[in-house]
């Protein structure tokens, strides 16, 4: 998979921001995605996605914003490393635990 995106950040900026400045002389909000990704020479689809999350991260429409999806997705990562970790002791404990219970007693 491709780390780098393919359509530079200020592009996709500009696209989406032609998108709201021109979608009121379009019959509908997916004529103008359709006009401007045409032109732009990406899909609609990628282009209404952008849309979209541009549209969340402005408080328009609902869902996690950017910002919240980043520290989601950090949150459950240090979630999992924790539950790991909580594992590998409750291992050690139960072999420390069964290493005391058999030496021999004085």
């Amino acid at each position: 998979m491709n780390s780098q995106p393919r359509y530079p950040q200020e592009m996709r900026e500009r696209a989406v921001r032609l998108v709201f400045d021109h979608q009121d002389e379009y019959d509908s909000q997916w004529a103008a995605i359709t006009s401007v990704a045409t032109k732009l020479g990406m899909t609609p689809e990628t282009l209404r996605k952008w849309v979209r999350r541009a549209e969340i991260d402005e408080g328009q429409r609902p869902g996690l914003t950017t910002t919240e999806r980043e520290r989601l997705k950090e949150l459950e990562k240090e979630n999992k490393e924790l539950r790991r970790d909580n594992e590998i002791l409750k291992a050690a404990a139960a072999f420390f635990g069964a290493e005391l219970d058999r030496r021999p007693k004085k």
